[in-house]
């Protein structure tokens, strides 16, 4: 029997820990570098959570919630929590008291693992509100044990004295899972109103898994980088496709940390989303513009190289001749060294999340690098669309998944989705399940897209983002967002606006950091606020000239006739992106609201 056949996830975990006990599970940091867990280990710290969960009295499918970053408890929990039968209900570190709150109620979770006396203090404030919730479990530190709150450690410890006492009880609880049992109830970041909890069986994750498998994306022989957070369904989909499959993770949350492990770890693939991709293009394209001279001009020859080259290769074509000796060139001088910030064994990356820029994607692809685009939400179980390393098409998401349909509706173009991989439903919100879930299982996406004839899938933009001009032409916000900051490194954010407006406008902010340097670095002081730097002549024309050369490209209904550079970035804390770094654009236009408003007063020049 082969974990294919598995109906559930827990009884995937167990047949991997006994397919592959001693090969390495996880790699994890530690004082020395970095540690390792084989999966043998994995099982018995596992099997140590499930019991103290059990032992608590933990019944079938009710909730526990993790409030952690990414680390290698958060899998642990989730994996012991899998294993006591129960489901997983993830929260957002950056996520408030009163949201915390919320979401333990709402899914009516029984069980907090938080990862620190931070996180704590988080629900001791709001305990009087918490009635269900029976025990914290605090990861870091040695929390004393006052019958509501203890330590992982203190938690472990009853549970392999449970599992000593009852010893069959972890197979036990594993063998009467069904693949309709609930494994996850992941609430949505939310970018308008209250997030949903979206429930997603066993059976959900196992079509992930085995369709991963199937496509032959990633192997055995793999290494995994993880950073991404794991209250956000991408992580999920990869930790399933780790059981399935057996390959290895390196998990560090600490983005801080990331030039620096990727170096130390050497991965074969990394998933991110969009704005990373944003930033490691921005410091490439700055890196060379501030080395100037001869090294600028290698730079931008090697490039227009590597763009020849890419526009082969997706041709199904290879370069020869000439063009071969100058691309050998180029990955010598440039490209090898780009790679190398990687660790030097890169397959690819993937990107999910959010639409990623096609011209980013072009950027790392003539420099000998792919990025994956995929596609999913958190109601698909993350992945429903993925290119491949040998079938790939930049500027889609790719093909849907083995098993997973993709149509678009004919009145509107919105995407619909209908497979194993899609949602049970909302959490104890019917009519939002049926408004989004029609009688023959295909769900409503919310995303305008198209399919070529070779069934790839492109995405637009979002349904509802859609502006439609006061002369009733539609314009995709997101696209000219994307591009905007590819034109400019120094660009943080945007927001194209215009909806009922007789033209297109734009917020922008700054990448802080580096507009700071390239500010220092034109006669002006680096140290000055945000307020000054962000008003100066020179970084003014900078944004010009990219809204200008964006302009460019477009239909005249389509152009941003005025801009403003706003003087800080949109944050979680303004509450204008979400948790997982979504913007919340009618939370950013409502901030903005005056500003917007002036640009379509006939007395307001453009900034």
């Amino acid at each position: 029997m082969s974990s294919s056949d598995a109906r559930s996830l827990a009884e995937m975990f167990r047949m991997r820990v006994a397919a592959t006990p001693d090969r390495v599970a996880f790699q994890y940091p530690a004082d020395a570098g970095w540690a390792t867990l084989t999966w043998k280990d994995v099982d018995a710290r596992v099997r140590a959570i499930a019991g103290g969960l059990r032992a608590l009295g933990l019944a079938d499918e009710q909730r526990c919630a993790i409030l952690a970053t990414t680390r290698l408890d958060w899998v642990l929990c989730d994996f012991g929590i899998m294993c006591a039968g129960g489901a997983t209900t993830t929260i957002y570190p950056s996520n408030t008291p009163d949201e915390c709150a919320y979401i333990l109620n709402d899914a009516e979770c029984r069980v907090a693992f938080v990862e620190n006396a931070e996180q704590l203090d988080k629900l001791r404030g709001k305990r009087a509100e918490l009635p269900l919730v029976m025990r914290v479990v605090v990861i870091d530190g040695q929390t004393a044990d006052d019958g509501w709150a203890t330590s992982l450690e203190a938690f472990m410890a009853s549970g392999r004295t449970h599992q000593a006492a009852f010893p069959r009880e972890f197979d036990e609880v594993i063998d009467r899972i069904t693949p309709q049992s609930l494994a996850t109830l992941v609430y949505t970041s939310g970018t308008t109103g209250r997030p949903k909890g979206v429930e997603l069986v066993h059976d959900c994750w196992l079509y992930e898994a085995t369709a991963i498998d199937d496509l032959r994306l990633l192997r055995l022989d793999d290494v995994h980088y993880l950073w991404l957070p794991l209250s956000h369904i991408f992580g999920k989909v990869l930790e399933a496709a780790q059981i399935h499959i057996g390959f290895p993770t390196a998990i560090d949350g600490r983005i801080d940390r990331m030039v620096e492990n990727l170096a130390e770890v050497k991965p074969t693939f990394v998933a991110g989303v969009p704005r990373i991709f944003e930033k490691i293009h921005n410091r490439v394209v700055m890196g060379a513009q501030e080395a100037g001279g001869l090294k600028l001009r290698i730079f931008r020859w090697s490039m227009q190289v590597g763009r020849e080259v890419s526009a082969l290769v997706q041709q199904g074509r290879q370069p020869a001749g000439v063009l071969k000796i100058k691309h050998a060139i180029a990955e010598a001088l440039v490209f090898a060294k780009i790679k190398a910030r990687f660790g030097g064994r890169l397959r690819f990356f993937i990107s999910g999340s959010a639409p990623l820029s096609k011209d980013v994607a072009l950027f790392f692809h003539a420099a000998g690098i792919l990025i994956a685009e995929g596609y999913g939400l958190t109601e698909t179980s993350a992945a429903s669309c993925v290119n491949l390393p040998e079938r790939y098409r930049i500027g889609t998401v790719g093909p849907p998944l083995p098993g997973t349909e993709v149509r678009i509706a004919a009145d509107d173009g919105e995407i619909l989705i209908r497979g194993r991989g899609v949602m049970r439903g909302y959490h104890k919100l019917p009519d939002a399940t049926r408004e989004s879930l029609s009688p023959e299982g295909w769900l409503h996406t919310g995303d305008i897209g198209q399919v070529d004839a070779d069934g790839f899938v492109r995405v637009t933009d979002r349904k509802k983002d859609l502006i439609k001009t006061s002369g009733g032409k539609y314009v995709a916000p997101q696209a000219l967002e994307g591009k905007l900051k590819t034109l400019c490194p120094y660009i943080s954010q945007v927001l194209v606006h215009g909806n009922s407006r007789n033209f297109c406008s734009a917020l922008v902010t700054l990448d802080e950091e580096a507009i700071r340097k390239w500010a220092g670095e034109h006669g002006a002081d680096p140290s000055a606020p945000m307020t000054a730097i962000s008003t100066l002549p020179q970084v003014v024309a900078l944004v010009d000239a990219a809204v200008a050369e964006l302009n460019r490209t477009l239909a005249s209904y389509e152009t941003v006739k005025k801009f403003a550079i706003l003087d800080r970035d949109f944050t979680i804390a303004s509450g204008e992106l979400t948790a997982s770094m979504k913007m919340k654009r009618k939370v950013v236009e409502q901030n903005h609201r005056t500003v917007l408003d002036g640009f379509y007063a006939e007395t307001i020049a453009r900034v």
